[in-house]
């Protein structure tokens, strides 16, 4: 079992946008300290529901103060951004970092970010596989050229090469696709990418994708060492307290008044309708699905999801008091209280 947290920078209502980010560097120390096995940090644009713009910024500063933990982003967003710029950084956290660096990578949403940073919509609608494909590319091969809609490029030579890390380690940075429908989990199949599914998605949700996941890898023709191997990721939020009762009062007190704020905020490039989630049920919702209570309760509830789904990765948010004293407690009773109960 390989636990780790989700860093979203989270503005709490009351917070600034210094003491989130300050928050979500610590947390990610502590991590390290408290023995857990990696950190993964989500990136947005505009909005205070987390106040990270470049995930791959934030990891190269946390590679730069850890030795051990694994960092990735969950997820650098691909329409908004040149996937050889990202490829670049995504080579360098790699090499530089002995190879603890993993690259989440996903769709996004149809958010203003895409008139901000000059996409259009269709980079949203049309462009991910051909980003996607552009990226792989580039952290797989020596020289490149873009021959698609998109990326029309001469063919140029990748520097850094992500397969000249010193040592013994993987060739390049892990990949790991955001999938939240069937055709984002079946492209994420046919690269034999794993997936990182999303904290909403129940067990079952999670299992219907693990096995949809298989069966298209399976008629890409994926070799069966990559279907059977693929680690995939779940998300989730985990607070550990003496009592499940105090666990699941901490979170419905302060989550529900940042994603009323951070969720609102968002706006969409082309006015289409938006519905919104009611902040307190699904809040209410996240604390019956994730690991919030007693140490031996969020043991048991990881070990559920893994037997029901496979997935053995867990991204766990554990910045949901809001507070920094509370969040850094919540990873020490990770590594600490519940960990010892999953080897």
């Amino acid at each position: 079992m390989r636990v780790g947290t989700f860093v979203l920078a989270a503005q709490f209502p009351g917070q600034g946008q210094g003491e989130a980010l300050h928050r979500a560097v610590r947390s990610a120390e502590v991590a390290e300290e408290s023995g857990l096995d990696s950190v993964w940090l989500a990136e947005h644009h505009f909005v205070p529901y987390g106040v990270c713009p470049s995930a791959v910024t934030l990891a190269g500063l946390l590679l730069g103060r850890t030795r051990r933990i694994r960092v990735g982003t969950a997820v650098s967003v691909l329409p908004t951004q040149h996937p050889v710029t990202l490829g670049e950084q995504a080579a360098l956290l790699h090499l530089t970092s002995g190879g603890r660096f993993t690259l989440g990578v996903g769709r996004g949403g149809p958010w203003v970010d895409l008139e901000v940073f000059q996409c259009g919509l269709d980079a949203y609608e049309k462009g991910f596989p051909e980003s996607l494909e552009l990226l792989l590319d580039w952290l797989r091969h020596p020289r490149v050229a873009g021959r698609g809609e998109r990326f029309d490029f001469r063919e140029v030579a990748v520097v850094p090469r992500a397969d000249e890390l010193l040592g013994d380690g993987p060739p390049g940075p892990e990949v790991v696709v955001a999938c939240t429908s069937p055709k984002s989990v079946k492209l994420a199949a046919e690269k034999g990418l794993p997936m990182l599914l999303g904290m909403h998605c129940a067990d079952e949700e999670k299992a219907d994708m693990a096995a949809l996941w298989r069966s298209a890898a399976r008629e890409a023709g994926q070799p069966a060492d990559v279907v059977e191997g693929v680690a995939h990721v779940s998300a989730g939020v985990a607070q550990v307290a003496d009592r499940a009762e105090d666990a699941v009062e901490t979170l419905v007190k302060a989550m529900p008044g940042w994603l009323r704020q951070g969720l609102d905020a968002h706006v969409t490039v082309d006015g289409r309708h938006r519905v919104m989630r009611d902040p307190v049920a699904y809040t209410e919702y996240l604390c019956s699905l994730h690991p919030v209570g007693p140490p031996r309760l969020a043991a048991d509830r990881l070990a559920a999801t893994a037997e029901r789904t496979g997935i053995t990765r867990f991204a766990l948010l554990v910045e949901g008091s809001g507070d920094l004293a509370a969040t850094e407690e919540n990873v020490r009773r990770l590594g600490a209280d519940v960990l010892p109960l999953l080897s």
